[in-house]
């Protein structure tokens, strides 16, 4: 009875010994590839910047403003472009939870007067080949100089002026919702109500 009962210390010693040992391990590996993980994922969002607002010479990251729709329940991100010290255009992080595989994040390219320049999605989990289409040029360039705020600016099927992309609309309706969010917070910042 001593023999299992020592056997069994034996066995819980080394089962925590183990935990322990595994503990440290993951949180120095955690520590060290934590830096390069955040510096990847700035990097893939710099990207998607540049691609909606065209060049750029500052630092958006640097400059970036937190905005709220008017209602307020939604809080995004706002990253001026500027060339030569001159603002060229903004960016706005926005996000959609109705989307067919679930929530769908995008970064929005405005011009200066409020228009759409064009989108990238950063994240989503729609169903390749079809939802996934959102993110092609075929779909995005009818964005392109789009005010939503002088047109109906939803997909045809809900007598609005976008083309959905065929079999995904569920997916059209929520990329469409994610950039109105965005128009929203946009115009309010411009008339000065909203920015952190």
């Amino acid at each position: 009875m001593a023999r299992n009962k020592s056997s069994f210390l034996k066995m819980v010693s080394v089962l925590t010994i183990i935990a322990v040992i595994s503990a440290f391990v993951l949180a120095f590996v955690e520590n060290i590839t934590k830096e390069p993980i955040q510096k990847a994922k700035n990097q893939k969002e710099l990207d998607a910047i540049a691609e909606v607002v065209g060049e750029f010479d500052n630092d958006p990251f640097a400059e970036q403003m937190t905005i709220t729709t008017p209602d307020k329940k939604h809080k995004l991100k706002l990253y001026p472009a500027r060339k030569n010290g001159v603002v060229s255009g903004f960016a706005v992080k926005t996000y959609s939870n109705s989307g067919y595989g679930g929530r769908i994040e995008l970064i929005v390219g405005f011009y200066i007067d409020g228009s759409i320049r064009t989108f990238k999605i950063t994240k989503h989990n729609e169903t390749p080949g079809l939802g996934s289409k959102a993110d092609e040029p075929k779909f995005k360039k009818q964005f392109d100089g789009f005010n939503p705020n002088k047109h109906k600016f939803r997909v045809r099927q809900d007598g609005g002026e976008i083309d959905g992309i065929t079999a995904a609309t569920i997916t059209s309706r929520a990329v469409i919702k994610a950039i109105k969010q965005a128009v929203k917070a946009y115009n309010n910042f411009n008339k000065g109500n909203s920015h952190e």
